[in-house]
């Protein structure tokens, strides 16, 4: 028979805090990104009245402000990973 080959427990569970890390960093960075997109594609008076063009005026913003994050990671970062987090 053959023989099962499981990652040890250490292993699994510091991808799993990295995983979360890693998550929570693009979670909150997207946050703040795509309010700030709302804010500049409707402006600070309009943002909660915005129109459907402004509303993906927005969204492309966010786009653009993950994309130039996920690049400064990689810039100052870990070379393989999108976070600015250590060891992710």
């Amino acid at each position: 028979m053959s023989e099962i080959n499981l990652p040890d427990v250490q292993t699994v569970v510091k991808t799993g805090a990295v995983y979360v890390r890693d998550l929570a960093e693009r979670t909150l960075a997207t946050a703040v990104v795509a309010a700030g997109g709302v804010a500049i594609a409707a402006g600070p008076a309009d943002m909660f009245h915005a129109s459907f063009w402004e509303t993906m005026g927005a969204a492309g913003i966010a786009a653009a402000g993950t994309l130039l994050k996920g690049m400064l990671a990689r810039a100052f970062g870990t070379k393989n990973s999108a976070s600015l987090a250590k060891g992710v």
